[in-house]
């Protein structure tokens, strides 16, 4: 009976931890497979190159599931500048060839290992970490790699909220104390970063300076930048003055400037600064050196700064709580910025649109 007793346990053992249940009998062996994922469309590049040229979609088989992994169901994926500049071969940190593209998105849960508690099928999740990979329909990861999130909220905020949002908002507490009253300045005030900088701001009471580049319709664009809640946006050509300080009415000198341009637009946001005060770069869409007129430094004691979000290591407490707090005022209606959903078949047609090749476009969301 003891016997019996071992081997119905060693059974159980086996049998949970997906392997093989093998039972012996005198004419056949039984196999009970292990948990499999189903099979997957992806994003793939063998190289670096133009991302037009060297990326494909194909097939990927089924994976094998260990105890602790869950198998999520992608359900939409943005298309970032960061994403293009990892194909391209140009982004300082590039994942090692052949991978799959993407580094944002939500998802699902299709299925879990018989040791993950934390998740069931269905429940609606995002990275908790920042990994390669998001851009097809099902991805096998360890369950510790993902963040279970309201049902509740929509797809395409959920797919877009831990790169650009939360960079704005980190922006915003972890290099000056800001305080309602106070005022930042930055360039790039179309982008997602820049739409959410505007808001975030407004929302704390804190002024905004907004610097956009010179296009026909830039009179359209400072309207929504100021139905955001923007405080002054100018041009670049409107800026091409001596002083800036007449432009700012009865709005205090900033204290903080954001800059993702590069070149003398770079220069344009430290034109503003008040004394002592400090320039972020978090991004060079110029692709230009940052040029900075020496008196800034001499007269004005400025500090620059760079950011980048994977580098700042947040523990797990703080990224939950920021992604928590920008979800609720996607939710509420608060935390708004525009994107267009792209079915996943239309891969190219949008990755062409993410590549400026049409002309100016909105963010562009893979949906699955």
């Amino acid at each position: 009976l003891n016997t019996l007793i071992q081997y119905i346990k060693f059974c159980w053992i086996m049998f949970s931890r997906h392997s093989y249940l093998v039972v012996p009998t005198q004419t056949s062996v039984v196999n009970f497979p292990a948990s499999m994922s189903p099979p997957s469309t992806a994003v793939v590049y063998d190289q670096h190159g133009p991302p037009d040229t060297v990326t494909r979609v194909t097939k990927i088989p089924p994976v094998e599931m260990n105890e602790n992994e869950v198998c999520v169901k992608m359900l939409a994926a943005p298309i970032n500048p960061a994403d293009i500049n990892r194909i391209e071969g140009v982004y300082p940190v590039l994942p090692p060839t052949p991978t799959i593209g993407g580094w944002e998105g939500v998802g699902e849960i299709h299925s879990v290992g018989s040791a993950v508690m934390a998740f069931f099928p269905g429940d609606l999740v995002i990275h908790a970490a920042y990994l390669s990979g998001t851009w097809q329909t099902y991805v096998v990861e360890d369950q510790s790699l993902w963040y279970k999130i309201d049902k509740n909220t929509p797809i395409e905020y959920a797919a877009t909220i831990s790169v650009n949002p939360l960079s704005a908002l980190r922006m915003l507490e972890d290099f000056v104390a800001l305080k309602s009253g106070d005022t930042i300045v930055q360039n790039g005030a179309t982008s997602i970063v820049g739409q959410c900088v505007i808001q975030l701001a407004r929302i704390r009471g804190i002024h905004s300076i907004n610097i956009i580049r010179d296009k026909p319709e830039s009179d359209k664009i400072k309207e929504k930048l100021i139905k955001l809640g923007a405080n002054k946006v100018f041009t670049e050509s409107e800026l091409e003055v001596k002083g800036v300080k007449n432009l700012l009415g009865d709005i205090p000198k900033p204290s903080l400037g954001l800059n993702c341009i590069g070149g003398n637009a770079a220069n344009m946001v430290a034109k503003f600064l008040k004394q002592g005060g400090t320039m972020v770069t978090y991004g060079g869409m110029s692709k230009k050196p940052i040029t900075i007129s020496t008196p800034y430094f001499i007269f004005k004691d400025i500090s620059l700064k760079g950011y980048l979000l994977q580098e700042k290591n947040l523990d797990e407490a703080q990224y939950r709580c920021s992604i928590d707090h920008l979800l609720a005022l996607v939710r509420a209606g608060i935390l708004q910025y525009e994107m267009e959903m792209v079915p996943f078949k239309d891969f190219h047609v949008a990755l062409e649109k993410a590549m400026g090749k049409q002309g100016s476009q909105r963010k562009q969301i893979l949906k699955f």
